[in-house]
């Protein structure tokens, strides 16, 4: 594996192999809403459709579903304090955020994701949009 510390940013290297979190309504990606594929920074396994992406109201990049199920593991997390689920690039196993069921149908999840582990591609056709176009 590559020395992914030359290749990401500080933030990207703490989110994804330190288990960090950014804090919250920072992220590139928490109040973005163009149309396209968000995948991991680290090493560009697709993740999560724009279609799946929702506002939580919680300062983070939230979605209902991966692109697929395949691409994401879960591991549960009792760090500070409390029982949570990780989530994790099943390809590099870096660190992404949790998962919490208490988002929309049809899943009743939501992903909770740190932008700083995530690259966004845009699709070829989209115009980019706003949440109050949605």
């Amino acid at each position: 594996m590559q020395n992914t510390k030359k290749i990401l940013t500080d933030i990207e290297y703490r989110v994804t192999r330190e288990a960090a979190t950014e804090r919250p309504f920072t992220g590139k990606y928490w109040d973005h809403w163009d149309k396209g594929r968000y995948s991991c920074v680290c090493c560009h396994t697709p993740l999560f459709l724009s279609d799946t992406k929702f506002d939580a109201g919680c300062g983070w990049p939230s979605y209902n579903q991966p692109e697929e199920e395949s691409a994401i593991k879960e591991i549960k997390d009792v760090s500070h304090g409390m029982i949570r689920t990780e989530v994790r690039c099943a390809n590099c196993d870096a660190h992404l955020g949790h998962v919490f069921d208490d988002g929309p149908n049809p899943t009743g999840l939501r992903y909770c994701i740190n932008s700083a582990s995530l690259s966004f591609e845009p699709s070829s056709n989209a115009k980019p949009t706003n949440e109050s176009d949605k």
